[in-house]
């Protein structure tokens, strides 16, 4: 068991779920909301989970791209259940959902005025509910994360980002992520791994935040294939979780045009894209975009990767089965039009080593297309 303190509390080890009462109990937690999806009620764990409390109420409607109409209806059972903290158990969509339900136990609505780019940061306090974040996927790393990703009741995908919206206690079991199937292990894992790159190529000064990211990057690289392999393995998928954690631990740096750019195709309600496979097909084009500024960070990455950072990554993801490119996934020339004067109004624009323009983000889109 490792009990780690950084940013907030994290306790990680395999067979940790079997501690939740005993964490609920430690926040005077008596009436938690389980937050979580209808696949993951399919496979028991939900119930499971439940049966090890005394008293819980499930909220299983949680969309695969979170939406301000799901957090509310999640609030009102909340309140309408008189529950006393949150649980938020599934994969990044779940957690974010739960990190906005939390939210709402302390502040009024709309969500969009909470958002980063509507300045929302300083209106967030902390006289919120408890909450203990749960991941089963290793990708998001929302439960180490300052944020909250929701399609807003404008239909846009921001960020709702503070201090105060860190979970009370990541629970992190890698057991919990045995058996998921290759291309979800896939997906998640390359946002994970994104993650790590974005964060140690953003130009914040933070040494800690970028040995962690370049730790996490090693674990991903090394473990997602094996994951994917042999969904039991236990090293690889204690691997991919920590690559998962800590690319989150690293966000404080910053995230860069692969968010800015996955956040809006990520809004498009007729195509639901999976985040984490947009990471995928949009890093390399990215990577490529950042080279010229990024100076002697391409030079590490190359030596810890094994080769031009662009190249390995394209690499890996046609070995993995990820995507050709975005017209493969359905986004048609209107849409990477509509989502690159989008990109620029995302609060991971800021944050990139090299600022692109609305056509310098337009020329990525169509070179990942």
């Amino acid at each position: 068991m490792s009990a780690i303190n950084y940013l907030t509390r994290i306790e990680f080890a395999e067979g940790e779920i079997a501690r939740l009462p005993e964490f609920l109990a430690a926040l005077g937690v008596s009436r938690p909301l389980i937050a979580t999806d209808r696949g993951l009620v399919a496979t028991g764990l939900v119930d499971r989970v439940a049966g090890m409390l005394a008293d819980a109420s499930v909220f299983a409607d949680t969309p695969a791209n979170p939406t301000e109409q799901a957090v509310l209806a999640a609030h009102a059972q909340y309140k309408a259940d008189g529950c006393d903290g949150i649980v938020g158990l599934g994969g990044g969509s779940s957690l974010d959902l739960a990190k906005a339900v939390r939210l709402l136990t302390g502040h009024d609505g709309p969500l969009e005025q909470y958002t980063a780019v509507a300045g929302g940061v300083g209106r967030i306090h902390g006289n919120i509910c408890p909450m203990i974040a749960v991941p089963t996927t290793s990708g998001t790393g929302s439960e180490v994360g300052r944020a909250a990703v929701i399609i807003t009741a404008d239909g846009r995908k921001l960020g709702i980002i503070s201090g105060f919206m860190l979970p009370s206690i990541a629970l992190c079991d890698p057991e919990l992520t045995y058996g998921l199937p290759k291309r979800l292990t896939a997906a998640t894992g390359m946002d994970a791994i994104s993650h790590c790159l974005e964060t140690y190529m953003a130009p914040a000064f933070n040494p800690p935040a970028e040995a962690i990211a370049l730790h996490g990057l090693d674990c991903g690289l090394r473990a997602i294939e094996p994951a994917m392999a042999n969904g039991q393995g236990r090293d690889a998928r204690r691997d991919m979780m920590t690559c998962a954690l800590e690319g989150a631990m690293a966000f404080q740096k910053g995230l860069g045009a692969v968010h800015a750019l996955t956040h809006p195709l990520g809004a498009i309600r007729e195509l639901n894209l999976h985040h984490g496979t947009l990471n995928a097909v949009l890093m390399p084009a990215v990577l490529r975009f950042n080279r010229p500024v990024i100076g002697a960070k391409w030079d590490v990455l190359a030596a810890r990767m094994g080769g031009a950072p662009d190249e390995v990554i394209a690499a890996l993801n046609t070995r993995i089965g990820m995507p050709t490119g975005l017209r493969a996934m359905g986004v048609t020339d209107a849409m990477m039009e509509a989502v690159s004067h989008a990109a620029l109004k995302d609060h991971c624009h800021a944050t990139n080593p090299r600022i692109a323009t609305q056509a310098e983000y337009l020329g990525i889109l169509r070179e990942a297309a």
